[in-house]
C-alpha cells in the first residue's frame, strides 16, 4: 500500500499540465523544512512593542511614558537526515530600544544559541487529508550577554528590570516541544506547544520555567502547480511563573500572556515558504508592576536546498 501511495505521488507530481491540490500541499510541507532529505535555512523576526504598563495584573496609566522595542532576528539553519530525523541551530540577534521619563538606552547583541532534534512521530497523507506528529528536544546555550540580571543594577525603570533588558541568561536550559498539523481538503489546522526547562545562570538569577504555544484553523486559497498561499486565525500565548534570585522568588516576573492574531503563509515550490502574522493580546495577568506588550508581529523565511 505504501508502494502506491508513493507512486502514485510520483505520477501525479510528474505532469505539470494536469491540477494536483494534494501535489501543492506535498510541495508547501517539503518547503516548509518539515520533511525530505537535506539542508534548510532561514530567518524569523519578530517584532514586539511594549507600553502598556500594569500594576498587580491591571492595566494602569502609563505614569513615566515607558516604552520598550524589542526585535528578535533569528538565523537558523538546519539538516533533515530522512523523513523522521532531523537538527537545526538557531542563533538570535537581539535588539532592544527602550525609555522612559526622559531617559532612553538601547542593546544590541547575540543572544542565547538553541540546538534541537527534530522527531517525526506520526505522518499519514491522502488526496482529501493530511496529518503529521512532530516532537523536538534541545538545549539552549548561554551565548548572550547576562549583565543585566546583576541584583546590585537599579532597574532602569519601575516596569522595566534587568530582567527585561538582558540579552541571555548565563545558563544552560532545556527544551521539548510538540506539534500538529491536520488538514481536510482545503482547510487545516496547526497547533504547537514548547517547554522550557530553566536552570540558575548568571549572578544567582534563574527565569521560570514558561510555556508557550501557537496553532489554529486555516484555508489554502490558492493551491497551484508552482505556489500556495493559506490564511490562518492563530491562538497563541506564553505562561512563565516568578523567576528566582538564589532562589528567592521576585515580585514583577510572573505572566500569562495570550495573543490572536491573522497570519498568511504563502510556499513556493518545494523550497520557499513564509509566513507573515500580527498578534494582539487578548488577555494578560502579571504580578507587580510590569511593561507588558501592546502588539507584536512576526515573520519568517524558510528555503530548502
Amino acid at each position: 500500500m505504501k508502494i502506491f501511495v508513493v507512486a502514485f505521488l510520483v505520477a501525479a507530481c510528474a505532469q505539470p499540465v494536469l491540477a494536483c491540490d494534494f501535489c501543492a500541499v506535498y510541495a508547501a510541507t517539503e518547503a516548509q523544512g518539515n520533511s525530505g532529505r537535506g539542508f534548510f535555512a532561514g530567518v524569523a523576526e519578530q517584532y514586539t512593542y511594549f507600553n502598556t504598563f500594569q500594576s498587580a495584573g491591571h492595566n494602569e496609566r502609563n505614569p513615566d511614558e515607558e516604552h520598550l522595542n524589542s526585535l528578535m532576528s533569528q538565523a537558523f539553519v538546519g539538516y533533515n537526515f530522512n523523513n523522521r530525523v532531523g537538527v537545526q541551530f538557531n542563533l538570535p540577534v537581539i535588539y532592544r530600544e527602550f525609555a522612559a521619563a526622559g531617559k532612553s538606552g538601547d542593546e544590541l547583541g547575540i543572544g542565547d544559541a538553541l540546538l534541537l532534534g527534530n522527531f517525526h512521530l506520526f505522518k499519514k497523507r491522502t488526496m482529501d487529508h493530511t496529518f503529521t506528529w512532530n516532537a523536538l528536544a534541545g538545549v539552549k546555550f548561554p551565548t548572550g550577554d547576562a549583565s543585566h540580571l546583576n541584583p546590585a543594577e537599579p532597574d532602569f525603570a519601575a516596569g522595566i528590570g534587568g530582567h527585561d533588558l538582558a540579552l541571555g541568561s548565563g545558563s544552560f536550559d532545556g527544551v521539548v516541544g510538540t506539534d500538529i498539523f491536520g488538514r481536510w481538503k482545503k482547510m487545516f489546522l496547526t497547533a504547537g506547544t514548547q517547554y522550557s526547562i530553566r536552570s540558575e545562570g548568571s549572578f544567582g538569577y534563574q527565569y521560570a520555567n514558561d510555556l508557550s504555544w501557537s496553532g489554529g484553523p486555516g484555508i489554502y486559497v490558492a493551491l497551484k502547480d508552482d505556489y500556495t498561499l493559506s490564511l490562518q486565525a492563530i491562538v497563541s500565548g506564553e505562561t512563565k511563573a516568578e523567576d528566582t534570585i538564589h532562589g528567592v522568588p521576585t515580585d514583577d516576573t510572573e505572566e500569562t500572556i495570550v495573543y490572536l492574531g491573522p497570519q498568511i503563509n504563502f510556499t513556493w515550490g518545494s523550497r520557499l515558504s513564509t509566513q507573515l502574522g500580527a498578534d494582539l493580546p487578548v488577555s494578560i495577568t502579571s504580578t507587580g508592576e510590569q511593561i507588558v506588550p501592546t502588539w507584536r508581529i512576526h515573520a519568517a523565511v524558510t528555503w530548502r536546498f
